[in-house]
């Protein structure tokens, strides 16, 4: 059995930056619109369980970041953090025009609306930051490392393994999140991958996105990007989530939501890092009580 939609996207394709940037929405044209970012290594078509408990009531837009799903890659050895905070303000403007609107990001996706709430904070009206957590603080010592091993990743190929089927790409994604149900999995496997030969399933992710940055994570940055922020800022995280764990459990984390100024804080049970997979109609109901 595959997931079956209960609302079908449409899609657009928007001369970009450069690139030709692929957007999916679900609802009606002429509802309030909710942005949706997705994080790294993922697509928008990530948002279609939450979309399906929202897109009655809204019109529900995300977007394929740069080099993920069927947008273009830039062609380029390496990513930008800035690029994908550029790409959002230029999509604010080609989807809604100059209406505040409010934006979810999950993930690297949180992070960079994070950034962009500061950066632009008359164009969000709210802000929904699923485990967005940003990185550990960094030892400006480590910098000499850091762009050492950068210059060395150049000279690699990166690559993405390929899968031999739609299902094992499927089994995939469950070995990644044990509460993924199989429906759900099978139905992200074809938006995630397609199939480039017989037997050939690849993923639809620029594999230079596996690169390193050469920068540190600046943190005190960051903080003074999230005290920019003017919208009300709902953080939400999955019970279960081993992220700050993987991240070196970032002690620091609850200090850091000090810096928001209107924070609500929710936690989900029954859900990991992919908390709009496991739980999609509780973040849906929480998503829609906040924008209330």
């Amino acid at each position: 059995m595959i997931y079956k939609p209960k609302f079908e996207h449409r899609s657009q394709f928007i001369e970009l930056r450069g690139l030709a940037y692929h957007v999916r929405e679900w609802g009606e044209r002429e509802a309030p619109p909710l942005l949706m970012l997705h994080g790294w290594m993922d697509v928008g078509a990530s948002f279609q369980f939450v979309a399906d408990h929202l897109a009655h009531r809204f019109r529900v837009i995300a977007p394929d970041w740069r080099g993920y799903g069927l947008t273009q890659a830039p062609g380029t050895d390496s990513y930008w953090f800035p690029d994908y905070v550029a790409d959002l303000d230029f999509l604010v403007d080609a989807l809604v025009g100059e209406q505040a609107v409010p934006i979810l990001g999950h993930s690297m996706g949180g992070n960079v609306v994070m950034l962009y709430g500061g950066a632009r904070p008359q164009r969000c009206s709210h802000i929904i930051n699923l485990e967005g957590f940003g990185l550990s603080k960094s030892d400006p010592a480590r910098a000499p490392a850091r762009m050492a091993k950068w210059l060395d990743e150049l000279r690699d190929d990166m690559t993405l393994r390929p899968y031999a089927s739609q299902a094992e790409v499927a089994a995939r994604l469950i070995k990644t999140n044990p509460r993924l149900p199989a429906d759900r999995a099978e139905f992200l496997a074809g938006h995630w991958a397609w199939e480039a030969e017989p037997g050939q399933w690849r993923i639809r992710g620029d594999a230079a996105h596996k690169r390193t940055s050469p920068y540190l994570y600046r943190l005190d940055e960051v903080l003074a990007s999230w005290r920019a922020i003017t919208a009300p800022v709902l953080f939400v995280e999955g019970a279960q989530t081993d992220a700050r764990q993987f991240l070196g459990g970032l002690p620091d984390f609850d200090e850091r939501l000090t810096h928001i100024r209107q924070l609500t804080y929710r936690k989900i049970d029954e859900a990991g890092h992919m908390l709009h997979h496991d739980q999609p109609e509780q973040l849906a109901a929480l998503i829609a009580e906040f924008l209330q």
